[in-house]
This record gives structure tokens, sequence and C-alpha cells, in this order.
């Protein structure tokens, strides 16, 4: 069976690990909030083409696994994905957030975690390279 996507002349499995922490670090991922950000992640991914193969939320951080195509960038699906949940949770939980965030209309920290997910070793790839031709 073959693990990679196929599409046009394209053959691939790209993952990445995505972290992003509430901005000042606020133990707020909680609850209704937490569920609602989790849900309009996976409407997000959906409507873009995007897969999860993994989500959770601790109380100041979220955790995403999540599979994409060759033509998207890491640095897009971040900035779509914080944009909008930010927007969103903004709609529904604006009255607890002025609790939290006073100045503007913020949820994330500015920065984000992002690592590559590979299905064989650096070693496994590294002798193959190698015993070519």
């Amino acid at each position: 069976m073959d693990q990679y996507i196929r599409h046009n002349r394209h053959k691939y499995d790209l993952e990445v690990h995505l972290i992003f922490a509430t901005k000042y670090r606020k133990q707020i991922l909680k609850g209704a909030l937490a569920d609602d950000i989790k849900q309009k992640i996976y409407d997000i991914c959906n409507r873009d083409g995007y897969s999860i193969v993994a989500m959770e939320t601790d109380k100041d951080h979220i955790h995403i696994l999540l599979r994409y195509g060759v033509t998207d960038r890491v640095c897009d699906i971040v900035k779509v994905l914080k944009q909008e949940t930010t927007y969103y949770i903004w709609q529904r939980y604006s009255k607890f957030l002025r609790q939290c965030y006073w100045k503007k209309k913020i949820f994330w920290s500015d920065g984000y975690f992002a690592c590559s997910v590979g299905k064989v070793s650096r070693a496994t790839i590294k002798h193959y390279i190698d015993t070519q031709g």
C-alpha cells in the first residue's frame, strides 16, 4: 500500500508539527474555547485542502500535526490558521478575551514552532543517496 499522495506528476507525503502559544502564555485554552479553536482549525484545513493528523491543546498552547501539499508553504499555512482563529475567537468570546488582552484583538504569540516530520531516518536517506549510481 502506497502511503504517498499522488497529484499530477507529483508524489509526496509532507507533514509538519506546528505549535502556537497564546499571547503572554495566558492559560485560557480550556473547555469550550479550546474546542471552538480546534473546530475552526479543522474547518480551515478542510476548506484549504490540508489534513489534520493529530491536534490537541494544553492550557497555553496547541499542537497540530498537519499534512499539506507541494504548493503550500508552512509560513502561509500558519498565517491563515492564526489570523482566522483569532478573528473567529474574538467574535465568540470578546467579553472574556477583553479581560485577558486589554489593548488590541490578539490571541496568539507572534512566533510559532514548526518541524517537518519524516517517515524515514536521516541515516536511511543518506545511505540511499550514497548508494546511487
